[in-house]
């Protein structure tokens, strides 16, 4: 199945403006139906969780239908969603929980790939508990990750291994399932960042070997809200820190105060939005209330965006590398649609707002890739661009894009 692009971008209201946004590797517009559901959840009326009066009743609804939409979306168990504020703020919880069972001269393994929010929380909880940290390489000519050097990485002391499903900058897709099956070999544990891996293909957290799998729906035409994805009975397994009053099952034993329910809501409308993807030029509304339905809806929808993806990634590609004052980063054999680059006599500031006076979107400088930027030599003189491709964008996007940076040949 191929997606019909115009209706896909019809569903966009922000797309209006006339602006080529290739900015979604840093967070993606949303759909009307995603704003409606955050609109209607607040103006039907909204208790905290737990009451015996409709308003509450209605919180507590929209919370279970929200885990059972990433469970969809990901592949998990309703009951192993973990839903917080981002990804950073939930891997930063779920570091702290794990590292109570880490002991002096144990180790865990991150990647120079990752972004550091797959780093730093773990770097940091290793050196609160005298945990030994390794690292595994990037390879700076071609941006891969190989799996093969594991195998030197992970020990019989090792208790983690932290690594990205795509890297945000270079879309690096390594080989975390190989990776994953040394982890558990040796007893160790797999966290899984998924941030960028989420919006660009269909996901399996079971096929991937991921005891942790984390996501952020702002990267996938939702609000913002994280999630963490795991075993339940991992979960029970693990005691955060908490208030003594607040819930101590799993999920909710890792949920720290008051979730944003609206925004929950449009978490479920975003994942329904995504099945719907495929089935867009059809007339009327389709059937989402069965949850394996919604499942293969995912499945059959993210297949088509990572094809659409690939399509218009390949004249992106082609023709950043065709200018001879470009330099791009990262040639992996499988990866997302990002590109990196830089210009030749301008800083990668200085691209972006050139690009933005031609109504292109596009960042600039680490995007957090600190560890990568810093393997490429980049990261001290503003890094590089990066222009993301997302489902909502079409070949135009790609054609203004390239008209621009043409354009700083001279």
């Amino acid at each position: 199945m191929k997606l019909n692009v115009a209706a896909v971008r019809a569903c966009y209201p922000a797309l209006a403006d006339g602006y080529a946004y290739l900015d979604g590797a840093a967070g993606t517009q949303v759909p009307h139906t995603v704003i409606e559901a955050i609109g209607h959840a607040q103006a039907a009326g909204l208790g905290n969780s737990g009451g015996a009066f409709p308003a509450s009743q209605r919180a507590d609804e929209i919370t279970a239908a929200c885990r059972a939409a990433v469970a969809a979306l990901t592949g998990g168990q309703p009951d192993g969603v973990v839903l917080g504020p981002n990804m950073t703020t939930l891997t930063y919880r779920l570091a702290g929980a794990l590292a109570k069972k880490w002991k002096s001269g144990d180790e865990i393994v991150v990647s120079r790939l990752d972004h550091d929010a797959n780093v730093r929380p773990w770097v940091q909880a290793a050196g609160h508990a005298g945990v030994t940290v390794r690292w595994a390489a990037v390879d700076p000519d071609t941006g891969e990750l190989p799996a093969d050097q594991y195998r030197d990485l992970i020990t019989e002391r090792t208790r983690l291994v932290a690594v990205t499903a795509a890297s945000n900058v270079i879309g690096t897709c390594p080989d975390v399932p190989a990776i994953a099956r040394l982890a558990h070999a040796a007893g160790a544990l797999t966290y899984v960042d998924g941030v960028h891996a989420t919006p660009h293909g269909p996901i399996d957290v079971h096929e991937l070997g991921a005891d942790f799998y984390a996501t952020s729906a702002y990267k996938w035409s939702g609000p913002h809200v994280g999630a963490v994805i795991a075993d339940p009975e991992l979960l029970a397994g693990l005691y955060p820190d908490k208030l003594k009053p607040s819930p101590d099952g799993v999920p909710d034993r890792f949920e720290l105060g008051t979730p944003p329910y609206a925004s929950m809501a449009g978490v479920t409308a975003a994942v329904q939005h995504l099945a719907s993807l495929t089935e867009l030029e059809l007339p009327g509304p389709s059937g989402i209330s069965d949850p394996a339905s919604l499942r293969d809806r995912v499945l059959a929808s993210m297949t088509a965006v990572r094809q659409h993806e690939q399509e218009l990634f390949e004249v992106l590609a082609a023709g950043l590398d065709s200018m001879a004052h470009v330099r791009t980063y990262g040639r992996a054999a499988v990866r997302t649609a990002t590109a990196f680059f830089t210009v030749a006599g301008r800083t990668p500031r200085q691209v972006a707002e050139h690009l933005a006076s031609r109504g292109v979107n596009v960042w600039n400088g680490h995007n957090y890739a600190w560890e990568l930027t810093g393997v490429l030599g980049i990261r001290d003189s503003g890094s590089a661009v990066r222009a993301g491709l997302v489902h909502y964008n079409d070949s135009t996007d790609v054609e203004r894009l390239l008209a621009g940076v043409a354009e700083l040949a001279s």
